[in-house]
């Protein structure tokens, strides 16, 4: 039969103990990390996946319509400065 040796008990229950501790410390590190990040990232404006793509689409409508009204003003500057030369034109005759 076994005897139980006092000091080694002591030292398992020891290490039980800091094991329990540390691994509480460990958790605790955790949830403040992670609260520490929603802290962080909650004060930023993110915007979601649909709204940046919304956003890029009328980004991007806006633009070919941008393109679209500098060709017609450059037909019209075009027509203007074509009727301007023929009624200078005209007027010299």
């Amino acid at each position: 039969m076994q005897s139980e040796n006092p000091v080694f008990a002591d030292f398992v229950k020891l290490l039980n103990s800091a094991a329990g501790t540390i691994a509480g410390v460990g958790r605790e590190a955790s949830e403040n990390a992670r609260e520490k990040a929603r802290e962080v990232f909650g004060g930023l404006d993110f915007v979601s996946r649909e709204e940046f793509d919304a956003v890029k689409e009328l980004a991007a409508s806006a633009r070919e319509e941008v393109e679209a009204l500098k060709a017609r003003l450059a037909v019209l500057e075009t027509a203007a400065l074509e009727t301007a030369a023929l009624e200078t034109a005209a007027k010299g005759e």
